[in-house]
């Protein structure tokens, strides 16, 4: 089979083939139908991750269908098709596991960083950790829910989204336009934190009532304006920055909910969060039911992200993109 592979960060991908694994006990081999390529992906390579195991093959947004299964795996069948996530397993016993909360497992790994993952033809995965593709989703468009949409959609829920509340989503990329979409879809009124005006079309599309541009306007002062602010600030953007700029923005007893964030550190004004009682919290990725139940909501609500397919070869010049700042849009690595 064709991959790719890290081989150290700060180094360039190498592409090459390999054998097809065998699938072990408690393992199922997947057959790759697209793998997305995630801003996480690109933080592998800048080695922002010490837990990061080299070589590896990186991607963890993952569509595909089964083709084997190892010793004991009575689900999913050979033929099914299924979805991957960040988490690739998790010890299983402590009280997260046993909870349902795996991805806060103390002994988690994570696909395309500790484990083999998606930048391949075929793939090894947990029988556990795949999730099944709701029927009529298209697993190319779909691949990155597996990550972006989980993330946004579980972020939310964390958050405390319900209808009629007023939400502000800070960066409409990857993770923040399915964000923004599905907050509409649960009945929210839904608010876009952006640079520059040129994003006010695209927020206005996707759905929301306002559009805020930190180039025109202070971001709180603009959200408080909102109805007497939000309810809900979500920062998908990869700054720590522009989500303290718009924490006076939250509504008492308001949460700011981190899904980005940079290298900065997060500076909080205590009195007005004591007096308001405003709450800071965070939400990585999401565990295996969080998935399942954004797929269906993604599937009963028609919610995709725009994506342009690329091949495996196309894949390096794709992160140079995102690393420079240049990168539109998803992309996705799509197999024939």
């Amino acid at each position: 089979m064709r991959a790719a592979t890290a081989t150290a960060a700060h180094t360039p991908l190498t592409l090459g083939d390999r054998d097809v694994p065998e699938p072990g006990p408690g393992e199922v081999l997947v057959d790759v139908t697209a793998c997305g390529v995630c801003f996480s992906d690109l933080n592998l390579l800048l080695g922002h991750y010490p837990f990061a195991r080299f070589p590896v093959t990186p991607g963890h947004e993952i569509t595909g269908v089964v083709t084997a299964v190892g010793d004991g795996v009575t689900f999913p069948e050979t033929g099914a098709a299924v979805g991957a996530q960040f988490l690739y397993d998790s010890d299983g016993h402590c009280d997260y596991c046993v909870r349902g909360d795996q991805i806060l497992c103390p002994r988690k790994r994570i696909t395309g960083v500790s484990v083999d993952g998606g930048y391949a033809e075929y793939v090894l995965l947990k029988a556990g950790y795949v999730t099944p593709l709701p029927a009529g989703l298209d697993p190319v468009a779909a691949a990155p829910l597996m990550c972006a949409g989980l993330t946004a959609f579980n972020g939310l829920r964390q958050g405390g989204a319900r209808t009629g509340a007023r939400i502000a989503v800070i960066g409409a990329g990857g993770i923040g336009a399915l964000a923004v979409r599905y907050a509409v879809a649960m009945g929210a009124r839904v608010a876009v934190v952006g640079r520059s005006p040129r994003g006010r079309e695209q927020a206005g599309a996707l759905g929301a009532e306002l559009f805020v541009a930190t180039s025109e306007s202070d971001p709180a002062e603009a959200l408080k304006a909102w109805g007497g602010g939000a309810d809900l600030i979500l920062n998908a953007a990869p700054s720590t920055e522009a989500a303290t700029a718009t924490l006076g923005g939250l509504a008492p007893d308001g949460t700011l909910l981190l899904c980005g964030y940079g290298s900065e550190p997060l500076v909080l004004p205590t009195q007005p969060m004591v007096l308001n009682r405003l709450h800071v919290a965070a939400s990585p990725s999401g565990s295996p039911h969080d998935l399942r139940d954004t797929l269906a909501f993604s599937a009963a609500h028609g919610i995709l992200p725009d994506i342009t397919p690329i091949t495996l070869d196309e894949a390096p010049s794709a992160l140079d993109a995102m690393a420079a700042g240049t990168a539109h849009g998803r992309r996705v690595i799509a197999f024939s």
